[in-house]
């Protein structure tokens, strides 16, 4: 596979992973808006997100949103299916129940998946993961 392929679909993931990190933020919001109250503007959300720790599950996702992100951007990189398989072992261990690294992102995410949104975009970002073996 050359590195244009692997790149196009990557590419096909980010949105479907950022819809998905949204879903779960709306989530959180949620949370806790209903034990503080409303969040004001999107600036104090910004913060809230940076430095509260009632948003801070979500930090793992975020990161590797930014890594995958970053290793796009790279235009100087040639992509090589070794990309694809770390993604798919990074997505893999968020959500795996044995790496305890990832506990607080998985708690968060189990209280979200009741909503019918998170478990929307979450089938849309699998459904394009595992479009990426083809």
């Amino acid at each position: 596979m050359t590195d244009a392929s692997i790149r196009t679909r990557l590419n096909a993931l980010v949105p479907a992973l950022r819809h998905f990190h949204s879903a779960l933020l709306d989530f959180a919001k949620g949370e806790y808006e209903f034990l503080h109250g409303p969040v004001g503007s999107p600036f104090e959300l910004y913060s809230l997100v940076m430095n509260n720790p009632d948003f801070q599950w979500l930090r793992p996702l975020s990161g590797l949103m930014a890594t995958l992100d970053e290793v796009l951007d790279a235009k100087d990189r040639t992509l090589t299916e070794q990309n694809v398989a770390d993604v798919r072992g990074a997505l893999g261990l968020l959500f795996s129940e044995t790496d305890t690294r990832f506990a607080d992102f998985r708690a968060g995410y189990t209280r979200a998946k009741g909503e019918n949104r998170v478990r929307e975009t979450e089938a849309r970002w699998r459904e394009v993961l595992n479009s990426l073996e083809a």
